[in-house]
């Protein structure tokens, strides 16, 4: 639930900024429902810094929109913070050396 309101909030911010698209890929809550961290996916990932530290920043303001979310579905809005998941990167990273690696292999 957490993680498709908070899609939802980001997507509709960031919809004034041209060519970027924030996705949360998960969020992790404490047993006690006190604290929730999302993992966001930047595109394009070279501002993924800037703009996780700007939402980090800005906490608040997602905690308030969230609580008029899920205000009535839960007993406390949890605390968030922000982290970049740079797992899409990592797996695009892997595809290119393995295609280089394949490239090498068929040259010989």
């Amino acid at each position: 639930m957490l993680q498709k309101d908070l899609g939802e909030i980001f997507r509709l911010q960031t919809q004034r900024m041209n060519g970027v698209l924030v996705s949360v890929t998960k969020v992790r809550i404490s047993p006690d429902l006190s604290l929730a961290k999302g993992y966001l996916s930047v595109f394009p990932s070279e501002k993924s810094i800037e703009i996780i530290t700007n939402i980090n920043k800005n906490k608040k303001a997602v905690r308030y929109e969230l609580g008029i979310r899920i205000g009535k579905q839960v007993r406390k809005v949890p605390e968030l913070v922000f982290y970049n998941d740079d797992s899409i990167d990592y797996i695009e990273n892997i595809d290119r050396l393995l295609k280089q690696d394949a490239e090498k292999t068929s040259r010989l």
